[in-house]
């Protein structure tokens, strides 16, 4: 069961360089959020800080009765075993075959008997779709399957939160579509709290419970995905729906001449695309945390862009959920030594 992650006027910054100031919002227990922001602004910054890896000039992390931002080193150990983390290379040994990537934490963390470490490794190897590739080297595969290696291992400790670090960072459509649909099922099958950092649009728009985005140092909105994707909020508009018209630009935030041309030609936006129903266990069962299509909308009295609500991720998965092959992807020619070539 995932717990709840408190987050309150968060300030990040190296030097003179603010990174985000005053970020305050809530991962709910067990749902999956997305958090998403033009490049530059700190995403990856803000999960290092999620697991006490880096300690923000102020603000309040609070995990239960702890707030990471303040506790001692002996909680903080303690707070970070509730984390499981996918890093966004995946991160594993390049001279450890799969197996003993997943079994590292096992070994270096708890007193388990090599039997026991043995079964806990084939489980998740299993549950990620890569039963019987133990034996590879992280250079014999492509790069999904050692980012589906690297979430086998971040799942090993049996964790309450995880977080991926642009799991689609390299891959092709096809791969993180694979990714979502993984995604989707383990938090079915654990109720952990996830939290994902992305660029990937449709990734936003068809798996999480909740999208936030960050822009100019701010959190700019926070909340249920229908709430987010209905917005006319000009920043969360424009990115959600990939725009040139709108506040951000090649380095950010446009200067104040190019948004005053824009205002001036009056450019028409178009309509807000139509909210794709939300990605599905694999099992077709809902999980503990998805609410019904339509619901915030209704709830708050919004109409929601036409056509909403009648097909899940259209461009990616428009056949409905997929199951995980046990090695979806050919292995790659490994080139001079670990080699990250081939398919992704």
């Amino acid at each position: 069961m995932g717990v709840e992650v408190q987050i309150e006027g968060l300030t990040q910054s190296f030097g003179r360089q603010v990174i985000w100031e005053d970020v305050s919002f809530t991962l709910p227990a067990g749902e999956i959020s997305v958090l998403l922001g033009p490049s530059g602004t700190g995403k990856s910054v803000f999960l290092k800080c999620l697991v006490g890896l880096l300690k923000p000039n102020t603000g309040y992390i609070g995990i239960g009765d702890v707030d990471i931002c303040s506790c001692a080193e002996r909680d903080l150990y303690k707070v970070r075993r509730l984390f499981g983390v996918l890093f966004q290379d995946g991160a594993l040994f390049g001279s450890m075959n799969l197996y003993d990537n997943v079994a590292f934490p096992l070994r270096e963390h708890t007193k388990k008997s090599e039997r026991a470490i043995r079964d806990i490794v084939l489980e998740k190897l299993d549950m990620v779709g890569l039963a019987g590739t133990e034996k590879k080297l992280p250079g014999e595969i492509s790069g999904g399957m050692r980012k589906r290696a690297g979430i086998a291992r971040a799942l090993v400790l049996d964790p309450e939160i995880i977080l991926f670090d642009e799991p689609d960072s390299g891959l092709d459509p096809v791969r993180t579509a694979y990714i979502n649909q993984l995604i989707v099922d383990l938090n079915q099958q654990t109720d952990a709290t996830m939290l994902i950092v992305t660029h990937d649009i449709n990734t936003a728009r068809t798996v999480p419970d909740n999208i936030g985005l960050l822009y100019h140092r701010h959190l700019a909105m926070f909340g249920q995905r229908e709430m987010l994707l209905s917005s006319h909020e000009p920043v969360v508009r424009q990115f959600l729906n990939a725009l040139r018209q709108g506040p951000i630009g090649m380095a950010e935030e446009k200067d104040a001449d190019e948004l005053a041309m824009e205002l001036e030609a009056g450019v028409d936006l178009p309509p807000l695309p139509p909210i794709a129903l939300q990605l599905s266990p694999t099992n077709g069962r809902a999980r503990r945390s998805q609410r019904p299509p339509g619901e915030w909308c209704q709830r708050n009295g919004v109409q929601p862009p036409a056509g909403s609500f009648t097909s899940a991720a259209p461009t990616l998965v428009s056949a409905g959920p997929q199951p995980m092959p046990a090695v979806a992807e050919p292995p790659t020619i490994p080139q001079g030594g670990q080699g990250h070539g081939g398919v992704g």
